[in-house]
């Protein structure tokens, strides 16, 4: 089987083992079948995820020009902190700020590596927590809007980490946590405007990726530097593969690159 197509990020459903998809244009690949199976990709050309054109990504799947204008690639997506939706400022396109920012968000725990606080979208529950990897996650808040949901954030990062280990959550190295009284720990340290919109006390989701064997080390694929990766693809976790040789690509990075996929 051969497929060229633009990779964008792989979309999951989370069932007993989560379930992950390449969709390109026309059709679209089940990946969890191509486990065990010996796969290449070829970079070939790009194809910016906002204009379309062929050009150099810069990040996000965008291509510079398109990542310094877009409401997409604003700067309160990656702090959300900074929203200002809500004060009815606009950043870049205050409409389509207004329908991403004015909506309820969750402000959550969650254990890949190590425990981390974040923030997404309700509706991106439990999406988010399946693309960092996370094998747990439990939520705290639900707020109205981004930028409250951004504050408890910032506020809880003095009392536990905001960034995953990727090495650490690629090769399983986990800490054994309770989520259930980390989470109470933290309430106190919470802003008081966003402790209205604390939740009852959470059951944890557990997510259960599909691996067939956790590498000890791992090499990270760049088809930037390297065109042409293959390798037997021996697990999905988060957004990216793991080959058997320890190579890992991330699917995430490498949005906006036209592939060749062969499966052999």
């Amino acid at each position: 089987m051969k497929v060229t197509g633009t990779l964008r990020k792989m979309q999951t459903e989370l069932q007993e083992t989560v379930q992950y998809y390449l969709v390109f244009k026309d059709q679209f690949i089940h990946v969890n079948q191509l486990l065990d199976k010996s796969i290449s990709l070829k970079h070939v050309a790009n194809e910016c995820l906002n204009c379309g054109l062929d050009k150099k990504i810069w990040r996000q799947g965008f291509c510079y020009d398109c990542f310094s204008a877009i409401p997409q690639a604003g700067e309160w997506i990656m702090k959300p902190e900074l929203s200002r939706a809500h004060l009815d400022e606009e950043d870049r396109d205050l409409d389509y700020e207004k329908r991403v920012q004015l909506k309820p968000h969750i402000v959550y725990l969650a254990n890949s590596s190590n425990v981390k606080v974040g923030v997404t979208r309700k509706s991106q529950v439990p999406t988010r927590w399946i693309d960092q990897g996370a094998h747990e996650a439990i939520a705290i808040l639900e707020t109205p809007n981004r930028y409250l949901a951004g504050i408890a954030e910032v506020a809880l990062k003095d009392h536990v980490a905001d960034k995953t280990n990727w090495r650490k959550m690629l090769t399983n190295s986990i800490e054994d946590v309770d989520l259930l009284r980390f989470r109470e720990s933290l309430i106190p340290h919470l802003p008081y405007e966003t402790k209205e919109y604390i939740l009852e006390l959470q059951e944890e989701t557990e997510i259960h990726f599909p691996v067939i064997q956790y590498p000890e080390k791992v090499k990270s694929v760049n088809l930037s530097k390297t065109p042409e990766h293959h390798g037997v693809l021996k697990g999905i976790k988060g957004q990216y593969f793991i080959f058997e040789n320890g190579h890992v690509m991330n699917i995430r990075s490498h949005e906006g690159y036209v592939v060749d996929l062969q499966v052999n």
